[in-house]
């Protein structure tokens, strides 16, 4: 698979391996570093006990598709075409079926279901570089030195498996509560200060591939099922040990090596990722997706969410577009693969789908990135980096569709209309899947913090 690395020279593969058999092969420094780590975020909540919010989420899973290095607004949801050149672009204009609502030539199919899409066209934001962008659109805080926040997924994550064990008394699942497909972004570890376990599971591989495999579902070399489970018994030795040492001590855990263990040994979990369990016609209808998969990856999110996984990312990756912007648009001549054709496919298929399987007012679809491009056309006949306005579509979830909320300028510079921020934009978030945005979590040192930034306004207009 080709790399595909932004201005900044980061590469998309994950610097982390997460989520995989990697807990197998650890030596015992590592088995409690993870005991550590698992501990961070543990403790119950001092105000709440639940994480609930006064509205009715209808929302029970999200789909995240991350268009990792910048999606321009100009050439996807928030064209101008009546602008001057420099400032519109090569590309034209298409109507939707929402009146007087136009989007690029590229988003035909989505164009045809906007009355099921929101979009807000006022998101603004200080944060012009990459990985402060990544992380303040993904976690709805700033950054900050002082503590890494965690992902909307691994928030989700985390939260749900709290509430499952509140009821059950066991919150580990077959499937991972965070999934990445096919990779998720270097720029942020995904957790934060929660434990290392609400990390994405990375997929791996290249989904639209017809051997395409997720990694890590299968036992390494010299590794069976045998050798696993002496493992899971020696951690429940421990477990016994740190029990009877004191009544009060928090019992050891290994997440990494439970969570590999149930994927392993779960015939169920392995047939989630099997995309060739798909009819051809369903294939064909959400497309390759080009060199990034994109069609194949949202088709994989859908069989995900499908089977209960709480959060799904879909890291699309070469939207830096520093040189030659008609590139979304056709990297050759009659080429279909390129980036805005491939989103348009995907993205208008998944919706579809979701619609047709009764799924769509219980899944949150979001479309977004770090930040927005320049409006005028760079001298390399690109756009370069933007965050004082840009885009963010939202469908399905219980989100109120066929509108556009708030505004840019006449040439895309600048919010309008009801600027809304991306803390705005966690609040509203977690409010769609049911979770107060003041809930509070804490570090491992007992600090709480909200899993929205205080101040964080929901965008109510969003909410049907």
């Amino acid at each position: 698979m080709n790399v595909v690395k932004r201005c900044d020279g980061m590469s998309r593969r994950d610097f982390l391996r997460v989520g995989g058999l990697t807990a197998l092969g650890l030596g015992l420094g590592d088995f409690f570093h993870l005991q550590r780590a698992f501990a961070v975020g543990a403790r119950s909540p001092r105000r709440d006990t639940q994480a609930k919010t006064p509205y009715t989420a209808k929302a029970k899973s999200c789909i995240l598709i991350w268009l990792d290095g910048g999606p321009s607004h100009l050439e996807t949801f928030d064209p101008k075409p009546d602008a001057p050149q420099e400032v519109r672009g090569p590309l034209k204009t298409i109507p939707t079926n929402l009146t007087g609502v136009r989007v690029s030539e590229c988003l035909e199919r989505t164009a045809g279901i906007m009355d099921k899409i929101a979009i807000i066209r006022s998101m603004t934001s200080p944060l012009g570089e990459h990985s402060l962008g990544t992380q303040y659109l993904m976690t709805g805080y700033k950054p900050t030195p002082a503590l890494e926040y965690p992902t909307f997924g691994a928030t989700v994550a985390y939260i749900r498996s709290q509430s499952s064990k509140n009821t059950s008394g066991d919150a580990l699942t077959a499937l991972p509560p965070n999934i990445a497909v096919p990779n998720f972004t270097g720029q942020v570890s995904g957790s934060g200060y929660l434990p290392s376990a609400t990390r994405p599971f990375a997929v791996g591989g290249d989904p639209k591939r017809p051997d395409f495999k997720a990694r890590d579902l299968d036992f390494y070399e010299g590794i069976d099922l045998q050798r696993v489970s002496r493992r899971r018994q020696f951690v429940d030795a421990l477990n016994e040990f740190s029990r009877a040492k004191d009544a009060g001590a928090t019992p050891v855990s290994d997440p990494e090596l439970e969570r590999a263990y149930n994927l392993i040994t779960s015939p169920e979990a392995k047939a989630a990722f099997t995309l060739s369990e798909e009819p051809q016609e369903v294939r064909q209808r959400y497309g390759p997706g080009g060199v990034n998969g994109i069609g194949q990856s949202c088709l994989l999110a859908r069989r995900l969410v499908e089977r209960g996984v709480p959060f799904v990312t879909v890291n699309h990756t070469g939207w830096d577009t520093h040189q030659d912007i008609f590139t979304l648009k056709e990297r050759y001549p009659t080429d279909q693969n390129a980036h805005l054709p491939s989103l348009d496919r995907a993205l208008s298929a998944l919706i579809q789908d979701l619609t047709d399987r009764r799924m769509l007012d219980e899944t949150l679809v979001v479309v977004m990135g770090e930040f927005g491009r320049t409006p005028k056309i760079n001298s390399q006949g690109g756009r370069d980096h933007w965050p004082n306005v840009f885009s963010v579509m939202l469908a399905g979830g219980g989100v109120q569709g066929g509108q556009i909320v708030g505004s840019s300028d006449a040439l895309g510079e600048f919010p309008k209309e009801r600027p809304v921020t991306p803390s705005d934009l966690s609040a509203t978030i977690y409010t769609l899947l049911g979770i107060d945005p003041s809930f509070e979590l804490h570090t491992s040192d007992g600090r709480p913090v909200r899993v929205a930034p205080d101040g964080a306004k929901i965008v109510s207009e969003l909410i049907a």
